[in-house]
């Protein structure tokens, strides 16, 4: 299989192609950008660098929400025969409320770029519901994710640049 050859970086890339080889700061801007574009290809770096900003983000506040809660001496880490009577510090209901809404804000985008990258790999994006298969459904999804670009899977963009033999999606 061909890999597609990566943008100059004169040129911009439109939003509606892929951006092979980008950098961090370029794969969040677009991961934001694209917040619910579920047409089009994501490469492997654009998935792969939003992924990683988000498992950081998810593991400082897990962290501070533990440092929180270990530090205001939350009686429910030890037994506690009335739990009703424990009260959560302020601090530690603000990194729940912000964990949450963090994760609720990036949900939509998350299935949106693995549904881009699953094109950019020639797969249709309904093969992302095999995330819903209990154990075994995350491991695939995982290894569709690792597969490189594939020139057919062009035919997921807006305006495809597949010659004209190839069948195009409607």
């Amino acid at each position: 299989m061909a890999q597609p050859l990566p943008r100059s970086g004169n040129s911009p890339v439109p939003l509606d192609q892929p951006l092979y080889n980008a950098s961090f700061g370029q794969a969040i801007k677009r991961f934001f950008t694209k917040y619910a574009t579920f047409s089009g290809r994501a490469s492997r770096s654009e998935y792969w660098w939003a992924a990683l900003f988000n498992a950081l983000v998810a593991t400082v506040g897990s962290i501070l929400l533990a440092i929180s809660i270990v530090a205001t001496g939350n009686p429910q880490m030890d037994y506690e025969p009335d739990p009703e009577n424990w009260r959560p510090a302020p601090l530690t209901v603000v990194l729940i409320v912000l964990l949450a809404a963090y994760s609720l804000a990036v949900l939509i985008p998350s299935i949106a770029i693995a549904v881009r990258r699953l094109h950019d790999a020639n797969y249709s994006g309904w093969f992302y519901l095999l995330s819903l298969i209990p154990g075994v459904g995350g491991l695939i999804i995982l290894i569709f994710m690792v597969l490189p670009s594939h020139p057919q899977g062009a035919r997921f963009d807006a305006r495809s640049s597949l010659p004209p033999a190839y069948p195009q999606a409607m």
